[in-house]
């Protein structure tokens, strides 16, 4: 059972991939998180989005603030090698995001820091060895709870908490029981239009695998209206029609 839970948290986070905060994220940030959902660039002409990013970012911030945007530019390019398959290229960009969140958490610590260190481990998880995700991998819940103990409005952390009921293989899932947790998180957490696309897809995967193709459609459609070019979103979407 233990290896099964350590396999179900490489599914959830495979498709999950939230990024929020407590205060408005910067709009020079922006740009390099939609690329990655909008999923229209390629790896290598993300990069230059990103060392921007991060550059901007030493300009802008110091401490703490400065090390979880770091940790949010490492998980943004990881994902963006991730989604290619360069999976060693991910590792190295999760790793320093985690080593990033970490320092934060040594200066301070915050929700987003608790956040971004189980975004990381999350990911890196899945880009790893299975014996890597069997010691690494239930930290995921244990830092989107501390998360959520300095905030409990963090929508990153309750998503990851109510993917764990989505996504995992028969039989540690619970679609009713992920589907009313994500439902409820727009109405009761302070969310980014990402967050909002990560409810919704989750919702919709939940239905699809039910075969409920009436009662996912509207999720699907609603994830497209957030990022219209998401390959992911629109394969599930043809799948209704």
């Amino acid at each position: 059972m233990y290896i099964l839970i350590m396999f179900a948290f490489i599914f959830i986070l495979l498709f999950t991939g939230v990024d929020t905060s407590a205060e408005p994220l910067p709009q020079w940030y922006l740009p390099l998180r939609d690329a990655i959902y909008e999923q229209k660039l390629t790896s290598d002409e993300i990069l230059p989005l990103y060392k921007n990013t991060s550059e901007k970012a030493k300009a802008s911030f110091s401490g703490a603030s400065l090390y979880v945007m770091l940790s949010r530019c490492e998980y943004m390019m990881g994902r963006a090698y991730q989604y290619e398959e360069k999976k060693d290229k991910a590792a190295v960009c999760y790793t320093e995001g985690i080593k990033w969140a970490e320092k934060a958490l040594e200066t301070q610590a915050s929700a987003e820091a608790y956040q971004m260190l189980a975004e990381n481990i999350s990911q890196s998880c899945a880009v790893n060895s299975t014996s890597y995700a069997m010691s690494n991998g239930l930290n995921v819940e244990k830092y989107s709870k501390k998360a959520l103990e300095i905030d409990k409005k963090n929508a990153a952390a309750r998503i990851m908490l109510a993917a764990r009921w989505i996504y995992p293989p028969w039989p540690l899932y619970d679609y009713k029981k992920g589907i009313e947790m994500m439902t409820v998180i727009p109405q009761e957490c302070n969310y980014e239009k990402d967050d909002l696309f990560n409810v919704c897809i989750a919702i919709g995967f939940a239905y699809i695998q039910q075969k409920k193709y009436s009662l996912a459609k509207p999720w699907l459609l609603k994830c497209l209206e957030v990022y219209p070019t998401n390959k992911f979103a629109q394969n599930m979407l043809a799948k209704t029609l």
